[in-house]
């Protein structure tokens, strides 16, 4: 599943010990494991090798330029949502030819910015986005490529605020109204628009949803070539679930044996497949490492008060979302033998971890049975590789967390921690 290990009692990302790690780059830190990277993008690679797709990571969920630049090295395309996501992803190395362009807000800038680097793909939400991206097309002289984002109204039974397949989604259109919208565009001289695109939220833990939405667009398809339209890319989004507990998600062969054999026939016949993986690569490759600043009794709960709190890791607050938590060292007696919410051994407490901020939904975990910790102790958060980082914030002018990636016995920073100056640099002029 990961690299991540205990190992007589300590925790390690590879080859390197955690404690380590935080004794050079101190806390919090976001470590990310290499090989962990290269393993999951490959699996993936290859459990859908028989269909040949364009693999395009999604830069939302961890974007790095060190990371980024590790799986352009493997292969990927990217797909971004936004001008900042473009900028990142050609500074990493990446060839926009192979850059799908999603989101609702697409902006006059970020368009143009998209048309002048040749980004492969723009997935289309709106028939007014549509008008938009062709009247500036138009306008730059520039041909490009379109798919229409389109609802299938499938629930793959995630959190509400990451499902984006049903009918009442602000993404995408209707699946009854994806004709009449090829009737009204599907001729524009500058932006072809050739593709289907869906993404029914994340995460997605079985196959039934995507063996559903994709026999969904596949009528579609069929229905808009007796209008004379010809779909020569289908792209399948992402949303494949991580293990945030063990063996929470399916593999990426268990995804690709109920995908593959609906679209072999379609792809022999030239129909070209995307996927848009991110939580699926990057989720279970990022641990956050935190330590403890103090603990605390209030009433019959047992606080511990850590350096890295909603700032630094948003999911748990924003989502109810639940990443295992273990300290670093917790010896070899108290080594987990599996990441699940309620581990039955020997010794452990009740615990709150929470963080520094002025907010009481500022936790990490909740009612937790761990270990005894004390103030300096070092406590890892797993599963941190995605939506980790890219949703941090300076709330409370905390500066950002500091990125390490491990690569065998090599570590490398590849972000470094903020400074108080850092938080003040744009503000300078106005004082």
């Amino acid at each position: 599943m990961d690299d991540f290990h205990y190992n007589d009692g300590a925790l390690y990302c590879e080859n390197i010990p955690a404690s380590d790690i935080a004794r050079s780059a101190g806390t919090p830190c976001y470590v990310y494991s290499a090989t962990t990277l290269r393993q999951h993008y490959t699996r993936l690679r290859d459990a859908f090798a028989p269909l040949n797709p364009l693999i395009c990571y999604s830069v939302k969920c961890c974007s790095n330029l060190a990371i980024l630049r590790l799986l352009t090295e493997l292969g990927a395309g990217m797909d971004v949502v936004s001008g900042g996501e473009i900028f990142r992803s050609c500074c990493a190395g990446g060839d926009p030819k192979t850059f799908v362009y999603a989101g609702v807000g697409k902006s006059e800038s970020e368009i143009r910015l998209a048309l002048e680097r040749g980004v492969g793909l723009f997935n289309i939400e709106s028939e007014m986005e549509f008008e938009h991206v062709a009247r500036i097309a138009r306008e730059m002289n520039i041909r490009t490529r379109a798919a229409l984002r389109v609802n299938p109204d499938v629930d793959p039974k995630t959190h509400r605020y990451t499902t984006t397949g049903k009918r009442e989604s602000k993404f995408g259109v209707d699946l009854e109204r994806a004709v009449a919208f090829f009737r009204a565009y599907g001729h524009d001289p500058f932006v072809a628009l050739c593709g289907i695109h869906l993404h029914i939220g994340s995460p997605v833990y079985t196959t039934g949803p995507y063996v559903e939405s994709v026999q969904k667009a596949l009528a579609l398809i069929d229905e808009l070539a007796v209008e004379g339209f010809r779909i020569d890319t289908l792209d399948l989004g992402g949303g494949f679930g991580a293990d945030y507990e063990s063996d929470q998600s399916p593999l990426a062969s268990q995804y690709a044996a109920a995908i593959v054999p609906i679209l072999q026939e379609r792809v022999a016949r030239g129909l070209r497949i995307i996927l848009e993986p991110g939580r699926s690569i990057a989720a279970n490759a990022g641990i956050l490492l935190t330590r403890v600043e103090y603990i605390k009794k209030s009433g019959d709960r047992n606080f511990v008060i850590c350096d890295a709190g909603m700032n630094t890791l948003l999911r748990p607050s924003h989502y109810g979302a639940f990443h295992f938590v273990w300290p670093v060292q917790p010896g070899v007696a108290l080594t987990p033998p599996r990441r699940a919410r309620e581990l039955i051994l020997p010794g452990l407490e009740r615990t709150e971890v929470v963080g520094p901020l002025c907010e009481t939904g500022d936790f990490l975990a909740e009612d937790r049975l761990l270990p005894p910790l004390r103030r300096g102790d070092l406590v890892a958060v797993f599963t941190a590789g995605a939506y980790g980082m890219a949703m941090a914030s300076r709330y409370n002018s905390h500066p950002l967390p500091t990125e390490v990636l491990i690569d065998g016995a090599s570590m490398r920073v590849i972000r470094a921690r903020e400074q108080y100056e850092d938080l003040v640099q744009h503000e300078r002029d106005s004082f």
